[in-house]
């Protein structure tokens, strides 16, 4: 494992257990948000093996996705939003647990 891959794994982990702990004390903007960022983590993951680069920005994250990685992508495009609106609305339970459960359904996709 090359550095690259240990530091996103390592920052997957960080997230999404920080993110867990934000859920279970009902802080939902913040687990949206570090839920987000475990998501963008993982795909950079995922690039790095399969692109052997890492995106230099979330349009080229994006563009690279959407263009090799529909599956992928559909689920980035629909959780991406929520990210957006957590800098400046309320997120719910719901919203939050959205993208934990995308978190799974990532994972799932890449193990593939």
């Amino acid at each position: 494992m090359d550095e690259r891959e240990k530091i996103l794994r390592d920052n997957f982990e960080e997230y999404f257990q920080l993110g867990l702990k934000a859920f279970n004390e009902q802080k939902y903007n913040s687990a949206t948000t570090l839920f987000f960022k475990a998501i963008v983590a993982l795909c950079d993951l995922f690039l790095l093996n399969k692109e052997s680069r890492v995106p230099s920005s979330h349009s080229d994250r994006f563009r690279t996705i959407e263009e090799k990685y529909p599956e992928i992508y559909k689920i980035l495009d629909r959780d991406f939003p929520f990210y957006q609106d957590s800098y400046t609305k309320k997120m719910d339970k719901e919203s939050a647990e959205l993208l934990k459960d995308d978190i799974g359904k990532i994972k799932k996709i890449l193990e593939r």
